[in-house]
């Protein structure tokens, strides 16, 4: 368009011709101007036509992101407080996670898990080690970590704990939510995540949410397995737990031999102030997973933390998936650990009122 205007300019030979340039310039920048007035418009309609309907997205097209900011099609920008849920801890397209992306995506991205690469050792004992546990299992999405957390909790029931086959139960909080997986539906007291979604897996059992007595009670069953809880109740509406609660939580299940699962997806990696809610509290949980801000946004990563009592009951064979552990998301993930520690996460948090 430049170069035609160039052309243009260049066989004027009267002021008439000027005033028409001009007249057509402004028309095409009125159109253009427009056209941009309907480009959210525009997106939203073709998302709505053409995607599924399992979001309703409020009315802003975003197209680009700099650290806490976003903007939309229209060039408007917004300070992103929702963060992606908490997988943007790092701000949008932090640079030191997009040069990491793109060096390994010039070198290896996938193999799958029938290879060894040189980056996915590396990134388990960086994990395993940063956290304190033995062994670490690679997923993508964070639902995909509490399935495996489910998996691995009714593996070593079955192995370890010595409870009759198909017998082991699983406990959750009421008002949880571990994403939207068959599984997590099971585990779901909200209708909108269950109703119409079944029949559900069986033997999943629901106590109330920072009440330790219930708990105690459910806990006192010998086909218990696992207590999976979040720290800090997200889409129940930021539920906070008492003073003491999860303290207590770890002490049941260590007097009742019933593993206690953390899902540290939202609420770990910085979220509030130490690497891990149960940090706060001085609680080490047998199982926690880790996902969302494990990536920094970039890509989907999440994993599992356990100690070898309960990993390796799972044997080659028995639960993956193709892209877990990918040598891309484990650059990725390392970088992004590093990030949080590096730039002084907790001890910015920790100075919020």
């Amino acid at each position: 368009m430049l170069l035609t205007n160039f052309k243009y300019f260049a066989n004027l030979n009267s002021k008439n011709s000027v005033q028409v340039l001009f007249r057509n310039l402004s028309k095409s920048a009125s159109q253009q101007k427009t056209s941009q007035l309907k480009t959210s418009q525009h997106y939203i309609e073709k998302e709505a036509k053409y995607g599924a309907h399992n979001y309703k997205p409020i009315p802003v097209v975003i197209s680009h992101g700099k650290g806490c900011n976003v903007w939309d099609v229209d060039g408007k920008s917004y300070y992103d407080c929702l963060s992606g849920y908490s997988a943007l801890n790092q701000g949008h397209c932090h640079p030191r996670l997009v040069k990491v992306m793109q060096d390994q995506c010039q070198l290896l991205t996938l193999t799958s898990r029938a290879f060894y690469t040189n980056a996915l050792g590396e990134y388990a004992e960086y994990l395993t080690k940063l956290f304190g546990y033995q062994k670490m299992m690679p997923m993508n999405s964070g639902v995909e970590a509490v399935d495996t957390a489910v998996k691995l909790s009714r593996k070593w029931a079955y192995e370890v704990k010595g409870v009759p086959p198909s017998q082991a139960k699983i406990v959750f909080a009421r008002d949880n939510f571990h994403g939207r997986s068959l599984m997590a539906c099971s585990a779901s007291t909200d209708p909108d995540c269950f109703e119409n979604f079944g029949p559900f897996l069986p033997n999943f059992l629901h106590v109330e949410f920072d009440s330790l007595t219930e708990l105690e009670k459910t806990l006192s069953d010998p086909h218990c397995a696992a207590f999976v809880v979040e720290p800090i109740q997200g889409e129940a509406g930021v539920v906070l737990p008492s003073e003491g609660y999860l303290k207590g939580v770890r002490e049941l299940c260590t007097k009742n031999r019933v593993l206690m699962v953390a899902d540290e997806v939202q609420t770990g990696l910085g979220r509030t102030g130490r690497m891990l809610c149960c940090d706060h509290y001085n609680v080490r949980p047998d199982i926690v997973t880790l996902g969302k801000a494990l990536s920094g946004g970039l890509y989907p990563i999440s994993a599992v933390l356990a100690d070898d009592e309960i990993m390796l009951t799972i044997k080659p064979g028995q639960h993956g998936s193709t892209y877990g552990g990918n040598p891309l998301s484990a650059k990725i993930a390392i970088e992004a650990l590093k990030i949080i520690k590096e730039e002084n996460f907790n001890k910015c948090l920790g100075c919020l009122p």
